[in-house]
């Protein structure tokens, strides 16, 4: 009695690609398995040892226009299996229809409901002018630098001759659904503070530790104070303040010894408003003030602010927010809070989309008990239909001759 593409979706939750060892091949197998038996064309591309991505794709009627990229990822992050309802590789489907497993909503649904979508559309028997590729990329929930980051350099991506690209957004606990144009960069600093060591019974003078000290009362002075201003703005969202926060703190050998380096990381995301020059320039004098032998090192620094338009000059938006209008859905479009694998695609000048079509449901990535209900998966696919479909059919633009 359940409903096919649930079906589907369920098996595909149940392939443990969780890190620090996801099964990559059998879910390139499983996916694969679905293109061919959709007739959807399959090529495999190992950016790195160990490493694939699937392509799948549907041709359009004129492949000489630029085609519509469907981006999702294959890994899920790891969890803590005591604190699980259910077995989160199960799939388990309670009396509600709440499908609980991990992936459920980052993103293995969004995987299957483009495939079911094509499934439908195929069913249909439509054709469109432009081509449809979907592709399956690993290690997202790790950066993506052994996926999507070394993938969109690579000819294969320059051959799918991209012109507009949807990827993962976020569910939505309220009747919209969040639409992300663009996304924070993210920044991991390492700050390093060298000092005059020396036995912990005296007061020493210039040591790393006070260094530190004001190094970390500077970045989380600046932290409270985004903090306030997102507390204060109704208006904000996450995604328009820069988020700030100390991970890691390092240093020391003994009780009773003073050291003579300590250091501390901090992970910040920065929106697209934020000049970032200016802004590395203010770290700069955060540690400049703290004194002689600081240091910082940058272990990420994405540089790059493209943001997706989203005027309705634009063709790609108008197609996009018509149908969503048609459908009487309400979108609410933010900034991405976090890091996702468009951000590597908007900087090789693509326009790319993030949209998870989940609202009414709480948002679960990366926590215990994620889940989805398959009324709001199915609802999804309905959507993705109506979506392709617009987009696949948006008329020859001007660089197209």
């Amino acid at each position: 009695s359940e409903n096919p593409s649930v079906t589907l979706f369920r098996e595909y939750l149940r392939i443990d690609t969780v890190h620090p060892k996801p099964d990559y091949d059998a879910a390139v197998q499983f996916l694969e398995r679905v293109g061919t038996d959709l007739g959807l064309a399959c090529q495999k591309v190992e950016v790195c040892q160990g490493r694939v991505v699937l392509i799948l794709t549907w041709q359009g009627t004129n492949p000489r226009l630029r085609s519509i990229l469907l981006n999702s990822h294959t890994d899920v992050v790891p969890v803590f299996e005591e604190h699980w309802t259910y077995p989160p590789f199960e799939a388990v489907k309670d009396s509600q229809g709440n499908i609980y497993a991990r992936g459920a909503q980052d993103m293995k649904c969004v995987s299957i409901q483009y495939l079911e979508a094509i499934r439908r559309l195929k069913t249909e028997g439509k054709s469109f002018a432009r081509t449809i590729h979907l592709t399956f990329v690993p290690d997202e929930e790790v950066g993506g630098h052994k996926g999507m980051e070394m993938f969109v350099q690579r000819p294969e991506f320059k051959a799918l001759n991209v012109g507009f690209a949807m990827d993962e957004g976020l569910a939505s606990p309220s009747d919209t659904f969040s639409v992300f144009y663009g996304e924070r960069s993210p920044w991991w600093i390492k700050v390093k503070c060298v000092g005059s060591p020396g036995h912990g019974s005296r007061f020493i003078s210039n040591t790393a530790a006070e260094k530190m000290h004001k190094v970390i009362n500077s970045f989380l002075a600046f932290r409270e104070s985004e903090k306030q201003r997102l507390k204060s703005d109704s208006s904000l969202t996450l995604g328009d303040v820069t988020s700030l926060n100390m991970t890691m703190l390092e240093g020391g050998v003994s009780f009773n010894v003073v050291p003579s380096e300590m250091a501390a990381s901090f992970d910040i995301r920065i929106p697209p408003t934020v000049d970032l020059k200016a802004f590395e320039k203010q770290v700069a004098m955060w540690c400049r003030d703290a004194g002689e032998g600081v240091t910082c090192e940058f272990h990420q620094k994405c540089m790059d602010q493209h943001i997706t338009s989203t005027e309705e000059s634009d063709p790609w938006w108008k197609a996009f927010s018509g149908v969503c209008r048609d459908m009487k859905l309400q979108l609410k479009l933010e900034i991405f809070p976090a890091a996702t694998d468009s951000r590597y695609i908007r900087a090789v000048r693509h326009p790319a989309i993030g949209f998870s079509p989940m609202n009414r449901t709480p948002v679960l990535l990366h926590d215990h008990n994620e889940f989805l209900n398959e009324q709001v998966f199915l609802r999804g696919i309905e959507i993705y239909t109506r979506l392709l479909s617009a987009l696949a059919s948006v008329p020859p633009l001007p660089a197209e001759g």
